[in-house]
């Protein structure tokens, strides 16, 4: 029989605690995506969609192009065909935006407390100083993804969906890519979605 130290026993504590705090992690690196659609007649499976940037956005730029590959991969996972720009039937408009919230500050970084009390040795106060080692709170970043589809001849919409999510700065989950991806997967999840409804997907 093996016995175990109470070294090895703290060790395998650890363990298991460092496990448990990177899985806390790890969930709640992904932030709920809220996402609201409105529909009239979705396109038919199979039907080609021609995917463009929306006006005012520079459509050969990296920031927009990884928006735009995460929609054309949910687009053809839907069966609508993305690759051929000329076939396209239908025209998807792509936009999305940025907002970075400033976080509020926690006051002053320095707090000083003085204390008294009544002694028969001097005066009995005394002077207590806090310092706040925390840093500046981060700020929030706000990512918002639209998508919207209409028939190349006639303009006409049939479909239109928002996602919006948001991150801290500097955590992964603020990555373009990573936002990207989980915004066009939030928003296109169980399409076309209720109309006129708005859900959170975690």
């Amino acid at each position: 029989m093996r016995t175990i130290t109470p070294m090895r026993r703290w060790a395998a504590t650890a363990a298991l605690t460092l496990s448990a705090l990177a899985l806390a992690g790890c969930q709640t690196m992904v932030a709920p995506v809220e996402v609201t659609r409105f529909h009239l007649d979705v396109p038919p499976t199979g039907a080609a969609i021609m995917v463009v940037e929306a006006p005012g956005l520079d459509g050969g730029s990296m920031a927009y192009g990884t928006y735009e590959s995460a929609v054309r991969r949910e687009l053809d996972a839907l069966g609508y065909p993305t690759g051929k720009a000329s076939a396209g039937q239908y025209l998807a408009t792509v936009s999305y935006k940025v907002v970075v919230q400033e976080a509020p500050p926690r006051g002053s970084p320095v707090s000083v407390g003085v204390g008294g009390s009544t002694g028969s040795y001097g005066s009995g106060l005394g002077v207590g100083i806090g310092i706040n080692l925390s840093g500046r709170p981060k700020d929030v970043i706000v990512t918002e993804l639209s998508v919207r589809i209409a028939e190349t001849g006639t303009g006409k919409s049939v479909w239109e969906g928002r996602a919006t999510t948001q991150a801290r700065e500097g955590t992964p989950a603020a990555q373009p890519g990573l936002a990207a991806a989980k915004l066009a997967s939030a928003l296109f999840k169980g399409y076309p979605g209720n109309s006129g409804e708005t859900i959170t997907v975690k």
